[in-house]
């Protein structure tokens, strides 16, 4: 028990640490909209330099009349900017550190659950939940090391908040043995690829959502704050597309790993069992993600739109389903 309780304790401490890290991102994104972006600072450079080069030393040195108007100077908008640009990025590094904290928090409390139950920690809608924000925040602190893509930092650790704070309050269940149907290794083959190919799904439908964004600024010529320190929009697409290309070869082997558990706990391979049905249903959906991209040519804000109603059908998958409709695979437990 003092396994179980030290888990919870995790979660509840991660869920803090995410809503704080969500502000200090929040507030990275609110201190970026006061700035005029990278374009208008490298302006702001060459005026100056202009100014104060072709600008005679004497004139530079005449004073004011006190009836003047005072005159904001290049060099005196210049230092805002600097300092502005300090307080986006102090905020940033705050929002990462935080989420480290959280990511390190949520990963104790997979493991105290585990040890625990004295078996894998994915049994039921709360265990998948944290262990699948788990995956989702790792994934974004490895881009975070390797690219650089703290854009993505307000909406996932937005999502990691939500999720967990989620399963403390709305799924929780306590420590309790396996069902006979999950006594398999398929049970954690089934489980591990849905994990991970979910938390490439999230990002991937979070990109898409930032890349109509925007793309919506761009079409108006409205690329201002945060959004110019995003990637182009093409750019964010096609990042997107990675991760959605490297989801569905793994949710399409979680699938039939979910067929092969099927035979071995039920004697049949499909059933049309609501959770089953809906999983396919999914699965159709990033297919045609896929193929509408490759074949149509649907780019850009068509191809958004789709992988944003398959990561509906993912979590609608994940939690209605659950939730609203009884079937073999009602493991929630709520």
């Amino acid at each position: 028990m003092r396994y179980e309780y030290y888990s919870n304790v995790a979660f509840v401490s991660s869920v803090v640490v995410y809503v704080l890290a969500m502000f200090a991102h929040a507030a990275e994104w609110a201190a970026a909209r006061r700035l005029g972006g990278e374009h208008g600072e490298r302006e702001l450079v060459n005026v100056a330099a202009a100014e104060l080069n072709s600008e005679p030393s004497s004139t530079r040195a005449e004073p004011v009349d006190a009836g003047d108007e005072p005159v904001s100077s290049p060099v005196s908008s210049l230092e805002e900017s600097s300092s502005g640009n300090r307080r986006v990025e102090q905020f940033g590094r705050i929002g990462v550190a935080l989420t480290i904290i959280g990511f390190v928090l949520s990963v104790a409390g997979v493991l105290f659950r585990a040890l625990a139950a004295h078996r894998a920690p994915w049994g039921n809608m709360f265990e998948f939940t944290t262990s699948a924000m788990v995956f989702i925040v790792g994934a974004y602190l490895i881009m975070v090391w390797r690219a650089g893509v703290r854009w993505l930092g307000l909406p996932v650790t937005l999502l990691a908040a939500v999720g967990n704070g989620l399963a403390v309050t709305v799924f929780y269940v306590a420590v309790a043995p396996l069902v006979p149907a999950l006594h398999s290794v398929w049970f954690l083959i089934h489980i591990v690829a849905a994990a991970i190919s979910g938390a490439a799904f999230n990002v991937g439908g979070v990109m898409s959502i930032l890349y109509l964004i925007k793309k919506r600024a761009e079409d108006r010529d409205k690329v201002h704050g945060y959004l110019e320190r995003l990637p182009s929009s093409r750019k964010i697409d096609l990042i997107a597309y990675r991760f959605l290309a490297f989801a569905f070869p793994l949710w399409t082997f979680t699938v039939v790993a979910g067929s092969i558990w099927a035979e071995y706990a039920w004697g049949r391979y499909w059933g049309w069992d609501p959770k089953e049905t809906w999983a396919l249903v999914t699965w159709v959906i990033y297919a045609g993600y896929l193929h509408a991209r490759s074949t149509a040519g649907w780019r850009g804000s068509k191809a958004a739109v789709i992988a944003i109603i398959g990561l509906a059908s993912f979590w609608f998958n994940f939690i209605g389903i659950n939730l609203l409709v009884s079937g073999l695979h009602s493991y929630a437990g709520v």
